[in-house]
C-alpha cells in the first residue's frame, strides 16, 4: 500500500519505518526541515534500539522516504496516518494544534478518497474534530473516512512492539474501512479489535491510566511497608503471582514519567471533568506519583541534613532505560531539588546526557558511572539501566567519600549492598536513614 505518515517523532518514525519493513511504500512528512535532512542521512532524532538499522535499510531500498512536502505525501497515499505530538496543557487538557494543522494539510492536498488515521494519542472526540476540519477545508469535496488506530509502543522497545503487537485496535465508522486497515496489518497476525471511533480513542487512555494506577498503588503500599518494616518487593511478588493481577508495573520506586503516562492520565481526568464526571481515582494516582520525588529527597535530607558542599552521583537521567527521552524524567526533579539545597551533582546516563545538558547545562556530566561516583557523598540510582546493576560496587565504594546508596528504583539487594560496606536506602523496604 501507499502510506503517508505525518510526523517523525517516536510514533511516526517507528510506524512509518515498520510499515516500510512490511513491504509498503511509505512517505514520512514533517515540517521541521532539519529533522528531515538528518533522517535522509540516516541520523536519528531519537534513541530507539534497532530503529536506525531499519530506517537505513528501508530508505536505501526505496520503500521509505522523508520529506517536508505535504502535497507529495498526501497525494500519493491511500492511507494517511496522523502521528504528531499532543502535549499536555497546564490544566491537563490535550493541545490538539498539531493534529488540527495536520488535518488542514490533508484537506488542502486531497486528490481523491483517503483513509485518515489518528494514531496520535488523542482525547475522545478528536476523530470528529479531524472529520469536521477536512470536510470544511477540502474544496473539491473528495470522500474520506477518519479512523482511530491508537499506538501501544513502549519507548525503548518500540520497534519490537510495532512488529509484535499484543493487539491492534481499529475504530471506524463502518466495516469496509476497518477491513482496509485489517489488510494493512494482516502480516503481523495480531489480535484485531474493531470498534467505533470513540471507543478506540478511550481504549488508549484507559490502558495507560490503568497501568499508572498499578504503579501508584504499589507505591502507596511501599509507604505502608516503610511504616511497619515490611518489604514492598516481597509484597509485589506475592500479589503479582495472582493471575488476575499480574507482575507487570508493580515496581515500587520514584513513580512514572515520560511522554505518555503523566500526560494521558491528566488528559483523561480533564476530559472526564469536562463531560461531567470527576475521576477522583486518577486524581489520587497523580497525587501519589507527584510525592515520590519529595519522599526520596526527604530520605536524602535525613541522612545529609546540610546539603551545602555535598556531592551526589546521579546514575540515570532518562525517564526509563533504553531511551534518551527526558520528558517528565524524575532526574529533572531530583537534580533541581538538590541544586536548590546547595548540593553538587555529578551525573551519568548511557544515552541521555546530550538531552539532559539542554535542561541542566552547568552540572558535571561524567564519561561513566565510576567517574560519577568518584568523591561523591552518595550514589543516587534514578534510572534502572542494566549496566548499573552490573557495576563493580567494591570499586565504587573505594572511590566515594562515603559509601551511601539511595536506590530510587529498588534495583539492588539491600543485604548484599550492606555486606559490601554500603549504607543502603530504598523506597518501601522499611529502613530509613538516621540523621547525621
Amino acid at each position: 500500500m501507499n502510506i503517508c505518515v505525518i510526523g517523525t517523532g517516536y510514533v511516526g518514525l517507528v510506524t512509518g519505518t515498520v510499515f516500510a519493513e512490511l513491504g509498503n511504500d511509505v512517505v514520512c512528512v514533517d515540517k521541521v526541515a532539519g529533522k528531515i535532512d538528518s533522517l535522509n542521512k540516516h541520523i536519528m532524532p531519537i534513541f530507539e534500539p534497532g530503529l536506525e538499522e531499519l530506517v537505513a535499510r528501508n530508505h536505501n531500498e526505496g520503500r521509505l522516504r522523508f520529506t517536508t512536502d505535504f502535497k507529495t505525501g498526501v497525494e500519493t497515499a491511500e492511507i494517511i496516518f496522523i502521528c504528531v505530538g499532543t502535549p499536555s496543557q497546564e490544566n491537563g487538557e490535550t493541545d490538539l494544534k498539531f493534529v488540527e494543522a495536520a488535518a488542514s494539510e490533508i484537506a488542502a492536498h486531497m486528490n481523491g478518497y483517503k483513509i485518515i488515521v489518528n494514531k496520535s494519542t488523542v482525547p475522545v472526540g478528536t476523530g470528529d474534530l479531524v472529520h469536521d476540519i477536512v470536510e470544511r477545508e477540502c474544496r473539491d469535496g473528495h470522500k474520506f473516512d477518519v479512523v482511530s488506530n491508537p499506538e501501544f509502543l513502549r519507548e525503548g522497545q518500540a520497534v519490537h512492539d510495532a512488529l509484535n503487537p499484543d493487539r491492534i485496535v481499529i475504530g471506524a465508522s463502518h466495516k469496509q474501512v476497518a477491513f482496509r486497515l485489517l489488510e494493512l496489518y494482516s502480516s503481523l497476525q495480531a489480535p484485531m479489535i474493531i470498534t467505533d471511533v470513540h471507543s478506540a480513542e478511550i481504549i488508549k487512555y484507559a490502558s495507560n491510566s490503568f497501568l499508572a494506577i498499578k504503579i501508584s498503588f504499589i507505591n502507596a503500599i511501599a509507604n505502608l511497608c516503610e511504616r511497619v518494616g515490611a518489604d514492598v518487593e516481597d509484597v509485589a511478588n506475592g500479589i503479582g503471582r495472582d493471575n488476575r493481577i499480574g507482575k507487570a508495573f508493580l515496581n515500587s520506586g520514584l513513580g512514572f514519567g515520560g511522554s505518555c503516562f503523566p500526560k494521558d492520565v491528566k488528559s483523561l481526568v480533564y476530559t472526564s471533568s469536562r463531560l461531567g464526571y470527576e475521576f477522583n481515582l486518577l486524581k489520587n494516582v497523580l497525587e501519589i506519583n507527584d510525592e515520590r520525588v519529595t519522599r526520596f529527597i526527604a530520605m536524602i535530607q535525613k541522612r545529609f541534613p546540610d546539603m551545602k558542599g555535598r556531592t551526589f552521583a546521579v546514575l540515570g537521567l532518562a525517564f526509563k532505560p533504553n531511551t534518551d527521552d527526558m520528558r517528565e524524567a524524575k532526574s529533572v526533579e531530583i537534580i533541581g531539588a538538590l541544586l536548590k539545597l546547595g548540593a553538587t551533582i555529578r551525573a551519568f546516563d548511557p544515552v541521555a546526557m546530550p538531552a539532559a545538558k539542554k535542561i541542566y547545562p552547568n552540572i558535571t556530566y561524567c564519561p561513566n558511572a565510576y567517574d560519577a561516583c568518584n568523591g561523591a557523598d552518595a550514589m543516587l540510582l534514578v534510572t534502572e539501566w542494566r549496566e548499573f546493576k552490573l557495576l563493580n560496587l567494591e570499586r565504587v565504594a573505594k572511590t566515594m567519600k562515603s559509601a551511601v546508596i539511595f536506590d530510587g528504583r529498588n534495583m539492588y539487594d539491600p543485604a548484599r549492598k550492606e555486606r559490601l560496606g554500603f549504607e543502603y536506602y530504598s523506597l518501601g523496604r522499611g529502613k530509613w536513614p538516621k540523621s547525621s
